[in-house]
C-alpha cells in the first residue's frame, strides 16, 4: 500500500485545486522541486506530479518545474497532464519519469494507450477522472458518457501499470475518498486501481488498510497534506505497522 504525496503544478507553482476549479487554486508553494525533496526527507516513496495548465491545454506547460522535480527527489515520479501522444510519452520517460498517466486520451484514443502498453511496459497509467460518475476529459473541463467501470475494463489485458482514479465532487475539498466507487471500480478490473480525491485525515488511512481495500495499490493526498491534517510520519507508521 502506497501513500502518494501530490504536486500539482500551475503557471509554475505548487498548488491544489478546489473541486477541480482553475479559478479555486490555492498556492502551497513556489518551488515545487524544494516540496518534492521535502516529501522524500519525511519518508514518502513515490511522488504523484500533474500539469494542470498542461491538462488544459495539451500539451506540456510546466515542463521546466517538472525536470527540476526531477532532478530534486530521488524518488520515482508518476505524471499527467497533458501527455496526448506517443512523443509526449516517449519524453517524458527519457527524462526520468517513473510512469506517465494518461486520462483524456484514454478517452480519445485508447489504441494509444495500448500501443503504448506494449512500447514500454509497467509505465503507462491511466487516468480515470469522474464526475458524477461518468468521466471527465481535457483538464475536467468536459464531461464524456463513459462510466469510470467501463472506461477501466476496455484496458483490461493491455498492461496498464495502474488505474489513477478520481471522484471530482470530492477532489480538494477534504470530504473524504469515495470509498464505494473506488472499490468497486478495483473489485471490476485485475489493473492496481489508486485512490485519488478527498482524502481528508488518519480516518481515511485506516480505511484504506481494511480488507476489502487492500487490493488497491493505495491513494494520492493533497490538501490534507499541506493543511497538516494528515502528518506523515503518522500515516507512514499506519501503513508500515500493517505490513507487520
Amino acid at each position: 500500500m502506497i501513500l502518494f504525496p501530490a504536486i500539482d503544478l500551475k503557471d509554475g507553482k505548487c498548488v491544489r485545486l478546489k473541486l477541480g476549479d482553475m479559478a479555486q487554486a490555492t498556492i502551497y508553494n513556489d518551488d515545487p522541486a524544494a516540496q518534492a525533496l521535502a516529501f522524500e526527507q519525511q519518508g514518502f516513496t513515490w511522488l504523484h506530479v500533474v500539469d494542470l495548465n498542461g491538462a488544459f491545454e495539451g500539451q506540456s506547460v510546466n515542463g521546466s518545474a517538472v525536470e527540476r522535480i526531477l532532478a530534486g527527489t530521488r524518488n520515482p515520479v508518476q505524471l499527467g497532464g497533458g501527455i496526448r501522444s506517443l512523443a509526449h510519452i516517449e519524453h517524458w520517460l527519457a527524462k526520468g519519469v517513473r510512469r506517465v498517466i494518461l486520462g483524456t486520451v484514454a478517452v480519445r484514443d485508447p489504441a494509444l494507450v495500448k500501443e503504448a502498453c506494449k512500447r514500454f511496459p509497467g509505465r503507462i497509467a491511466v487516468g480515470i477522472d469522474a464526475k458524477g460518475g461518468k468521466v471527465a476529459v481535457e483538464g475536467w473541463a468536459q464531461s464524456s458518457s463513459l462510466g469510470a467501470i467501463e472506461l477501466a475494463q476496455r484496458f483490461e489485458g493491455a498492461g496498464v501499470a495502474a488505474i489513477i482514479y478520481t471522484d471530482i465532487d470530492r477532489d480538494g475539498i477534504l470530504s473524504g475518498i469515495n470509498w464505494p466507487g473506488t472499490i468497486a471500480l478495483a473489485e471490476a478490473v485485475n489493473i492496481p486501481v489508486i485512490a485519488s480525491g478527498g482524502l481528508a485525515s488518519l480516518a481515511d488511512i485506516r480505511r484504506m488498510l481494511e480488507p476489502d481495500a487492500r487490493k488497491l495499490e493505495g491513494a494520492i493526498t493533497g490538501r490534507a497534506l499541506y493543511d497538516g491534517r494528515i502528518v506523515p510520519k503518522d500515516a507512514l507508521a499506519l501503513i508500515a505497522e500493517s505490513r507487520s
